[in-house]
């Protein structure tokens, strides 16, 4: 079992991916940085102040807080719209880096097959419909 496990880590995907979600792990953090420090104290000044990190409704509980952090220390139930807000907004521009990121392969890419570099794989087996024919072809000869 540890030869196979050994085998396994080694293989070159396994580690492309780990590099792949390290690296994801940080793009986030510097995504949510970007978000929380630059991006919404604009907007905020744009529309007026607002921060949209406190932004919340109490559903249940008693008082006026001042911020969400002591809504939810107060153990109120909060409907936190500014924190949903502030995750579309990471999403929006992790997925536009992403686009652009896959775009821009995809460019190098065909340029190198339509300069001869490269050359496209070959289909790496038969399709689905001749696997069932050929099964099929089978089951009737038996």
């Amino acid at each position: 079992m540890l030869k196979e496990f050994k085998d396994f880590i080694a293989k070159g995907n396994v580690m492309d991916m780990a590099v792949g979600i390290i690296i994801g792990a940080a793009f986030t953090a510097i995504v949510s940085s970007l978000v929380a420090d630059l991006i919404n104290p604009i907007i905020g000044l744009i529309i007026g102040g607002i921060d949209f990190s406190n932004m919340f409704i109490v559903l249940k509980g008693e008082g006026d807080y001042p911020s969400l952090a002591a809504a939810r220390d107060a153990g109120a139930a909060v409907f936190a719209y500014g924190a949903f807000i502030n995750a579309v907004i990471n999403f929006l521009i992790i997925a536009f880096v992403v686009f652009m990121l896959v775009r821009y392969v995809n460019k190098i890419k065909d340029a190198a097959i339509s300069k001869g570099e490269v050359v496209p794989e070959a289909p790496s087996g038969p399709t689905q419909e001749e696997l069932l024919t050929d099964i099929r072809d089978l089951l009737k000869k038996a």
